[in-house]
């Protein structure tokens, strides 16, 4: 099955191209630990999945929105550089003037002004797939097409493809912030998402950040590094693997991922993490193994630690027969992160030796899901993306909780002084829309608080 792409605003567009390279570079390495026919499955199951073959080569699967022409004519250009791949010939829509980092300005004037356009483009893509697994859309939640407009056209493909699966990718953005009016974009995306959207998968900046500096050892890190580890994650997901008791390579990733990970609608929030990452230098002097990698990566889940380099690992999952009260509290006193369903992605040599048992226990979960139903996993033998062995999380869990109290608290702040509300007011977003937002959230807060 094939997964339609949709690339928004400068962010989106920016790791897509990222994205696509990774999953190119991946289907086409040769790796000597897999039999031949294991390799051709792979290869196959990735092309089919992200490209359509034509007379000229790989094109993406993808459809590129923007609202300046100068992101999506360099990302069309370096993706031909390839070889490999590139965008289709009639696959991207730009115009002439920015969104002005207001979601207003991009959800209730460019949204509805060129939707027809937009969706025409995805339609075409549609209509190149045998069978369309769904939609992927990635954008960024604090400037004003990405979060604006995606979220517009998001919704636009929730009412003509009703009963496709679509999963957004969100940028979270820095905390010191680029935007002044960043929280104010990111309580109005985010609440609207919820509504359209089948699970949203999150990718905070501060923390990307911190595993280019101290994992990868970047020096000085360009929004270029921050995307490649993005992708890589992502990449790490959305290739081909076993789903436990399958002996083919699963058609549909994200049909999969919602039936694994999202089992409420109340709780769409995914988490993603992905061990081990570091620079070229480091990898040709390590050596991994499964207990080891999945070790980190329990403690990781537990402890609700982004990344592998300063996990607290004094934090323990609650005594089996607590009161669900008593567990609350034992939580919050001891930071521990309460978890609603695990997917497990494992990737390498000998994966079928690796003991996943320790994402079974009870401990980890909320009370009303047994863990044979919260957790799954996913195996391939093939590597990936020159890891012998990589292990990924993906989580819906109390990871976002903190960050989402804060995005929320600071926008509420401005909003009792209603500072900058006129800049969206004029555009057709009310005081009403505001509060509506900030009561949606405050309700993704207390369900995920009370997990």
């Amino acid at each position: 099955m094939s997964i339609v792409t949709v690339q928004l605003g400068q962010c989106g567009n920016q790791i897509g191209q990222e994205l696509f390279n990774v999953i190119s570079n991946d289907s086409h390495s040769l790796r000597g630990q897999c039999p031949k026919t294991e390799s051709e499955a792979y290869s196959i199951c990735s092309q089919e999945r992200f490209f359509s073959e034509g007379q000229n080569g790989a094109s993406a699967r993808a459809v590129l929105v923007d609202m300046e022409p100068k992101v999506i004519s360099h990302t069309i250009s370096t993706a031909a550089k390839s070889g490999r791949w590139k965008y289709g010939d009639q696959s991207s829509f730009c115009q002439k003037q920015g969104s002005g980092n207001n979601w207003a300005n991009g959800f209730c004037v460019h949204g509805p002004r060129h939707e027809e356009d937009i969706m025409d483009l995805v339609r075409r893509e549609v209509e190149k797939c045998d069978r369309l697994g769904g939609f992927f859309n990635m954008m960024s939640m604090a400037g004003g097409t990405g979060s604006g407009m995606g979220t517009y056209i998001t919704q636009c493909l929730r009412d003509t493809y009703p009963h496709s699966f679509i999963l957004n990718q969100v940028t979270w953005p820095y905390g010191t912030g680029e935007v002044i009016v960043q929280n104010y974009n990111s309580v109005l995306t985010l609440s609207h998402l919820y509504q359209s959207s089948d699970a949203i998968l999150v990718h905070e900046n501060d923390t990307v950040h911190k595993i280019c500096a101290q994992l990868m050892n970047i020096k000085q890190i360009s929004f270029k590094d921050v995307n490649k580890v993005i992708a890589h994650q992502l990449g790490s997901v959305l290739q081909p693997a076993y789903t436990e008791g399958v002996s083919e390579y699963n058609r549909n990733p994200l049909g999969d991922l919602m039936k694994s990970m999202v089992c409420h609608p109340e709780y769409k929030l995914l988490g993603l993490r992905n061990i081990p990452q570091m620079s070229e230098t480091s990898l040709a002097y390590s050596v991994f193994t499964w207990p080891g990698l999945l070790k980190h990566l329990r403690q990781m889940l537990i402890a609700n630690a982004k990344m592998e380099e300063g996990i607290d690992w004094q934090v323990r999952p609650p005594a089996g027969g607590l009161p669900p009260a008593e567990k609350g509290t034992h939580n919050k006193q001891l930071r521990f992160n309460t978890s609603l369903a695990n997917l497990l992605i494992l990737r390498g040599k000998d994966v079928q030796s690796a003991d996943t048992g320790g994402f079974m226990d009870p401990a980890l979960y909320t009370s009303w899901l047994p863990p044979g139903v919260a957790s799954s996993t996913w195996r391939t033998p093939m590597s990936f993306n020159r890891y012998e062995k990589s292990a990924t999380l993906v989580s819906n869990s109390q990871f976002l909780l903190k960050p989402l109290d804060g995005i929320v608290g600071k926008a509420w702040n401005m909003f009792a002084s209603r500072a900058y509300v006129h800049q969206y007011t004029q555009f057709g977003i009310s005081e009403e829309d505001f509060l509506d937002s900030f009561t949606a959230l405050e309700q993704i807060i207390a369900s995920y608080t009370h997990l």
